[in-house]
């Protein structure tokens, strides 16, 4: 089911991407019976699924496999030592010129083909101000730095200006993540609009710092940001923020973005005007939209309202959007949206189908981050 998700969310970028009207309407015509076989599958695979069971358990036997020699019981304290202990890496990256590379694109290049196990790249302390990628080829990548203030990724790509010119660039993504079983620890993604661009696949943030203005954390894939910092910035005159922004189009996808234990927050610069920018936890990208917000400290900067629309009615009956034991000023549903997909769970078997072990199947594949994490509800 996560991987039919995610091909139902490269579908939709595809279409997203095209601007001409006429064009995309010649597109979603084309793709329309690859979309519709691609949402009939999961209903397929469901009638199928006990005869799917032993090849299912065969399959991730062989993926943890390949997972676990990644990341041997010996270095999973790598995430959460300094410098990355005794742990021997690959290749260092070192702006000056103390590693064998002084970018982290010339690291990456250096994958050797055919590569099993893990590949570590450590990343000494630097601005480092290129555009990088991770491509299909490059699994079990591990990459560490001296800290998310010292080792630091920097670009000027937006939909106007770039992500370091500031609320008015617009669209300016600082992290784009498509890969199934990604970890991120103690990271930092800092943009205005659309920071961290969840496109696919099961994703986990723990410890992470992520600061944006509209729509920062956005995208369709399955995630889960724990024990997290969301640090909401002074957007440009006259715009509202909104913390997510989730792209479900079929109610059957796996997917969705899931926020606990974490701290919503505004910027120092958006502190003494935090009322005078409204400020949401979300609004619903597309049709089946879903994001959950459980155990988590909202500041007061947050509305009453909670959620906003993005355009009109639409999918504010098909979005599933929910509110679980949450603290704070900015966590008082009393005057939260009355939308038909809005809910206040109080029912704990329902929302611990959202924490990482059963939504990201975590139980699988998190112990082989070396990430520190909970599997359901925070202790």
């Amino acid at each position: 089911m996560n991987w039919l998700s995610a091909v139902i969310s490269y579908q939709q970028t595809c279409l997203d991407g095209i601007q001409d009207p006429e064009l995309k309407s010649d597109m979603t015509n084309n793709m329309l019976d690859a979309s519709q076989m691609t949402i009939i599958s999961p209903v397929i695979l469901i009638q199928l699924r006990p005869r799917l069971e032993d090849l299912w358990k065969r399959l991730w036997t062989t993926k943890i496999a390949r997972i676990r020699s990644g990341f041997p019981a010996a270095d999973r304290k790598l995430l959460a030592t300094r410098g990355g202990g005794n742990l021997r890496p690959n290749v260092v990256v070192a702006k000056d010129g103390s590693g064998q590379y002084k970018t982290i694109a010339g690291a990456l290049a250096s994958y050797p083909k055919n590569h099993r196990g893990r590949y570590v790249i450590y990343v000494k302390a630097g601005i480092y101000d290129e555009y990088i990628t991770v491509s299909k080829d490059q699994v079990n990548v591990f990459m560490y730095g001296d800290g998310p203030r010292k080792t630091i990724v920097t670009g000027r790509k937006s939909f106007r200006d770039g992500n370091t010119a500031g609320p008015e660039g617009h669209q300016a993504v600082a992290l784009r993540v498509q890969s199934d079983m990604a970890a991120f620890y103690n990271c930092r993604m800092d943009g205005y609009q659309d920071t961290l661009y969840t496109q696919a696949h099961r994703q986990f943030y723990r410890n992470c710092v992520i600061s944006g203005t509209v729509d920062f954390i956005f995208g369709d894939g399955a995630v889960v940001i724990q024990n997290s910092k969301i640090i909401v910035r002074k957007p440009a005159d006259g715009q509202k923020n909104a913390v997510t922004a989730q792209g479900r189009t079929d109610k059957r996808e796996t997917t969705g973005i899931v926020i606990q234990n974490c701290r919503i927050v505004p910027e120092v610069k958006l502190f003494n005007e935090r009322f005078k920018f409204p400020t949401y936890l979300g609004r619903p990208w597309k049709e089946y939209s879903r994001t959950i917000i459980m155990e988590t400290t909202i500041g007061d900067l947050i509305q009453p309202a909670g959620w906003m629309e993005w355009n009109g009615n639409f999918a504010l009956d098909t979005l599933y959007y929910a509110e679980f034991a949450n603290r704070g000023p900015g966590a008082n549903t009393n005057r939260r949206v009355r939308w038909k997909g809005h809910k206040i769970l109080t029912n704990r078997q329902e929302a611990h189908q959202f924490t990482p072990g059963p939504f990201l199947q975590g139980n699988l594949w998190l112990r082989y981050t070396g990430a520190p994490y909970f599997l359901g509800f925070k202790p």
